[in-house]
C-alpha cells in the first residue's frame, strides 16, 4: 500500500510499504478516509529530532497521527468494533482502562503510545494497524456524513488540542480569554472557548484571514502587535489588568512570555504549543503573581466523546481550519504549503 514517508529535511515522499496486518488480538486494520498534516509534523519535516548530523532519517520513517477510516479487521477479542464501522482515531493510542485512562489521561497511557514511532503505522496513508484499537478508536454514529468528515477530523487532535488549552486555563461561562497564536490550534482555542461560554474572546494574531475565521469562532477582538506591544494592547482592552484565562496555542518562548504578560495576576495559562523552549520563560514572575500554568499534550480521546455531539448535529464546526485539500500523492505540496504558510492546515484523501 502507499504511505507517507519522511525521508530527511523537506523530503517527504509517498512510497510502498506492507499492507497492515493484525499483530495482537486486540488490534484492528482501519482504512484511511481522511488524513491530515498537523503543524508538529513540520517540525521533523524542518529536521528537528531526526538524529543525524545532515538531520537526514537513518531510514525512511511512516509520519502522521489524525486520522478517520472504515474498519477492515478486527482481533480476536475486538468486540466493540465491527468491520465497516465509521470511526475517528485520536493522534495517540491507548488500552482505555489504565489508571491514567481511568482519570481521563489517555496519552500516558502505559500501554499506548505515538503514531509512527517503534514500529506502528502513521496516519497518512492507505491503511493503518490500531493496536489497543477498543481503547483508542471512538465510532462514529451513522458512519460518517461527508459534510462533517473535516470537523470529526479535528476531533483527532487540533479541536481536542484547542479544547484542553481552554479546560487548562478554566475557561466558563462569561470569561474573558486572551489567544495567543492564530494557526489551528489557537483558532480551535477560539471555538473551543466560545463553546464553553466565553463571554470576550481576543485573539493576537497578525494574519486576516486566520483572524477573520476567528471572528467567525466567537473572537470578539483582535490584537495584531506582538511583544510588548501586544502585551499593552491586550491590558488596555482588559481593563489594565490583564485577562484571567490565556491560552498559549504557539509553544515558544515568545509566545509564553507574552501569555504571562497578558494574564492577569491569579490567573491561569493553558500552554498546549508543543514547546520549543527548555525552561519556562518569566517563572519567577508567574510565582510571585500567582499564576497558574497548566496544560500539556492534550488527552484527546478523553474528550472526543463530550465534542462529538456538537460536532455531529452542526453546532461547532471546526473542520473550518482546513483551507487546503491534497491526494496522497500530492502530500508533498501540502507540506510545502504548510510549511511556507501558504496552508493554514491540510487535508489528506488517500
Amino acid at each position: 500500500m502507499k504511505a507517507t514517508l519522511l525521508h530527511g529535511p523537506k523530503d517527504i515522499r509517498v512510497g510502498e510499504v506492507p499492507d497492515p496486518a493484525l499483530r495482537e488480538s486486540t488490534d484492528a486494520i482501519v482504512r484511511v478516509t481522511h488524513a491530515c498534516i498537523c503543524g508538529s509534523d513540520l517540525w521533523p519535516y524542518r529536521g528537528v529530532g531526526l538524529g543525524s548530523e545532515d538531520g537526514s532519517a537513518a531510514e525512511p520513517q511512516r509520519i502522521g497521527h489524525e486520522f478517520l477510516g472504515v474498519v477492515e479487521e478486527t482481533g480476536s477479542d475486538v468486540n466493540s468494533l465491527q468491520r465497516g464501522e465509521v470511526v475517528v482515531s485520536p493522534f495517540t493510542f491507548s488500552d482505555g482502562n489504565c489508571e491514567f485512562c481511568d482519570d481521563g489521561l489517555h496519552t500516558s497511557c502505559v500501554n499506548g503510545g505515538m503514531w509512527g514511532s517503534d514500529g506502528v503505522d502513521g496516519g497518512q496513508g492507505e491503511a493503518v494497524r490500531v493496536p489497543r484499537a477498543e481503547g483508542t478508536l471512538v465510532r462514529l454514529p451513522g458512519g460518517a456524513d461527508e459534510a462533517l468528515s473535516a470537523s470529526l477530523l479535528t476531533l483527532s487532535d487540533v479541536f481536542s488540542t484547542g479544547h484542553h488549552a481552554a479546560v487548562s486555563a478554566s475557561v466558563r461561562q462569561g470569561s474573558t480569554v486572551v489567544v495567543v497564536g492564530d494557526g489551528a490550534v489557537g483558532l480551535s482555542g477560539v471555538l473551543a472557548s466560545a463553546r464553553l461560554g466565553a463571554g470576550r474572546i481576543v485573539i493576537m494574531g497578525r494574519h486576516t484571514p486566520r483572524t477573520d475565521l476567528a471572528k467567525r469562532f466567537g473572537a470578539t477582538d483582535v490584537v495584531p502587535e506582538r511583544g510588548a506591544e501586544g502585551i499593552e494592547r491586550v491590558r488596555e482592552l482588559t481593563g489594565g489588568h490583564g485577562a484571567p484565562h490565556v491560552l498559549e496555542c504557539v509553544g515558544t518562548d515568545d509566545s509564553l512570555a507574552t501569555a504571562v504578560g497578558v494574564v492577569r495576576d491569579g490567573g491561569s495559562i493553558g500552554r498546549v504549543g508543543a514547546p520549543t523552549y527548555a525552561n519556562i520563560p518569566q517563572s519567577a514572575e508567574a510565582f510571585f503573581r500567582n499564576v497558574t500554568i497548566s496544560g500539556g499534550v492534550a488527552p484527546a480521546r478523553n474528550y472526543i466523546p463530550e465534542l462529538l455531539p456538537d460536532v455531529l448535529e452542526g453546532r461547532v464546526q471546526p473542520g473550518l481550519v482546513f483551507d487546503k485539500t491534497v491526494g496522497l500523492d500530492d502530500v508533498a505540496e501540502g507540506y510545502r504549503a504548510m510549511h511556507e504558510r501558504e496552508a493554514l492546515k491540510v487535508l489528506v484523501r488517500p
